[in-house]
């Protein structure tokens, strides 16, 4: 069926759709209510959109409708606020007809051979496809690999017997949240737009402009799509550097937080980034493998990435190497030891546990023989997580008596939080491997 017969003829389905857009009497459909898709719903309810959250997952749909949150650093308050002033949560994409906008923010991981994984996006793009109509926009937020939207999206739409650019329209805005960050909020981070014709550029600005401080248009959907890739291998390829430069430190018994502060006085042409163990979050283990696998389609190995990649992925072991030489040193065995994981969110003061190196580190303990146990504040029961095994466990209590009972804590996350002078007094040993000990102490280990 040709859904564009008679939607061209005597009106402009471009003009109406800006025009609804500006005046903010335009309905919002946000797919995926993560820690990308529900920010995102709530900052277009707080200017006076209505919203429609489109997910799969039953229990979230309905705690949203009850008006509450599932992500700690989003307060009840404002789903509470949202919900009187219109939104609503759903696993039905048959109303996607509904809306005027559809706006994907869905996951987009690697598969078992670290090559991307789009199925989220192919299989939300398939659900919606049959109630797409002319004059809808189509944009896709998830960290993808150049070509996407015109593989994926367009393709779809075209496939209906709509022109893009024409009855509907297709860009590409990555997200750029940073969870926990107080500095920056969905509305205050600049964001990138590309369309799939110069039409489509158009419309994507007034979707985003009317509750973005700043939008920054470029050329194309590839273009921002690279956009999005360029700026998370940056960070992974300087974690990288910072994380060889902790090995070497560690054999010439230099303490690397030390050297990078040192480094960091210089008012130009330094960045401090800092090691850890391992690297966490949504975006930065797994972007620049996207780029890797797309560039072998142009004949281009990317070596330097892939390089940062290898170097990050061995610090988890690392880690596990310094503990087992610890305890090895107090006439102990890894095996048989009980381990206490400090930290098991990506990052400090947040709940968001995707990808975390806190899990890896877990999953080595228990392949050695160690009784694992952690705590985290943020993440008060070990939640299911895809291709991880399943800890059983709450957070453990830190008290005295509790700390005094490990014979390692690792300290993976460096929750703010913490009583970090109380581990200090009672532990049997501590292994640091975020640096937040900077006085000499004989039972703290840096790893």
């Amino acid at each position: 069926m040709d859904y564009a017969d008679g939607f061209r003829s005597g009106n402009s389905v471009e003009a109406e759709l800006l025009t609804r857009l500006r005046s903010k009497t335009s309905k919002i459909g946000i797919f995926g209510m993560g820690y990308v898709g529900l920010p995102l719903a709530l900052r277009f309810g707080e200017v006076g959109y209505q919203v429609i959250g489109f997910d799969v997952d039953e229990a979230k749909v309905s705690r949203l409708m009850l008006g509450e949150s599932y992500i700690e650093h989003i307060g009840a308050d404002r789903i509470v606020k949202a919900r009187a002033e219109g939104f609503e949560a759903t696993t039905d994409i048959s109303r996607a007809s509904e809306v005027d906008a559809l706006i994907i923010c869905v996951p987009t991981p690697l598969n078992k051979n670290r090559e991307p994984d789009i199925s989220f996006v192919v299989s939300t793009l398939e659900a919606m496809m049959p109630h797409v109509r002319p004059g809808q926009v189509i944009s896709l937020e998830s960290t993808t690999y150049p070509g996407t939207t015109e593989e994926e999206i367009v393709s779809r739409i075209e496939a209906r017997g709509l022109v893009v650019g024409k009855d509907v329209f297709a860009v590409y805005s990555p997200e750029r949240e940073d969870p926990g960050n107080t500095k920056f909020s969905t509305r205050t981070i600049p964001k990138i737009c590309g369309g799939h014709t110069k039409s489509c550029l158009g419309v994507g600005l007034a979707l985003y402009e009317g509750v973005i401080d700043q939008v920054i248009p470029v050329s194309s959907t590839k273009a921002a799509e690279l956009t999005k890739l360029l700026e998370n291998i940056h960070r992974a390829v300087n974690i990288g550097l910072v994380n060889e430069m902790k090995v070497v430190a560690d054999h010439m018994g230099l303490d690397i937080h030390e050297i990078i502060r040192a480094a960091a006085t210089k008012p130009f042409g330094f960045v401090p980034y800092f090691p850890g163990p391992g690297l966490g979050g949504h975006c930065i283990p797994i972007d620049p493998f996207y780029l890797t696998w797309k560039a072998r389609e142009f004949g281009v190995n990317t070596r330097f990435i892939e390089l940062a990649g290898e170097i990050n992925s061995a610090m988890p072991d690392y880690v596990i190497s310094k503990l087992i030489q610890a305890l090895n040193l107090r006439r102990k065995s890894v095996n048989g030891s009980s381990v206490l994981v400090l930290g098991i969110a990506y990052k400090k003061n947040v709940d968001d546990m995707r990808e975390s190196p806190s899990v890896v580190l877990m999953e080595k303990l228990q392949d050695l023989g160690a009784t694992v146990s952690y705590s985290d504040a943020h993440v008060p029961v070990f939640p299911k997580l895809r291709d991880h095994v399943h800890f059983d466990l709450s957070s453990a209590e830190l008290t005295p008596e509790t700390i005094a009972g490990y014979d390692c804590i690792l300290l993976a996350t460096d929750h703010d939080g913490v009583d970090y002078e109380l581990l200090v007094q009672h532990a049997q040993l501590i292994i640091d491997t975020r640096g937040r000990y900077r006085t000499p102490a004989a039972n703290v280990t840096g790893a």
